[in-house]
């Protein structure tokens, strides 16, 4: 393997913050949408790609590449979901493995209802702390750190 390049202050030190921010954001967050529209932020996560699909409606598969959860995370959250009437499975047309998730009537109320607070949320504990100079930035930075992870095939 060789000789390890360890990282210096500076790469130490923005590495540090994102490990500590992340999971802090995220519980705030959660919090935020639990309080505020009664969602998880699994269920949030789901409904929004669900939203903003064609007909509200996706196929399993699919919603799970999009948000980056194995088959296994997506078909218990799905499940859980159905049983509160936020989504409806389907089969699939196309290949009878295969199924399909559909945005319900009361799925599409819900994140409605939750999206406007989660965005101020949002503006307030991430957007908002940042000048616009740094969005300009992080967005792009953090694209290129996406794009160097494995996918989940390895």
């Amino acid at each position: 393997m060789g000789e390890v390049r360890w990282l210096d202050e500076r790469e130490a030190r923005a590495w540090r913050g994102m490990v500590s921010v992340l999971p802090r954001l995220t519980a705030v967050l959660e919090r935020q949408l639990i309080q505020d529209a009664g969602l998880s932020a699994a269920e949030y996560t789901l409904l929004v790609p669900l939203s903003e699909a064609p007909d509200g409606v996706l196929r399993a598969r699919d919603l799970g590449r999009m948000v980056g959860w194995e088959r296994s995370r997506i078909s218990h959250q799905v499940i859980r979901m159905e049983k509160r009437g936020l989504v409806a499975r389907e089969e699939c047309s196309e290949d009878a493995r295969g199924s399909m998730v559909r945005l319900t009537d009361a799925g599409r109320t819900a994140i409605v209802a939750a999206a406007p607070a989660h965005v101020a949320a949002v503006r307030q504990y991430f957007v908002g702390a940042l000048t616009d100079a740094e969005i300009d930035v992080i967005g792009p930075a953090l694209e290129r750190v996406l794009e160097r992870l494995p996918d989940d095939d390895g």
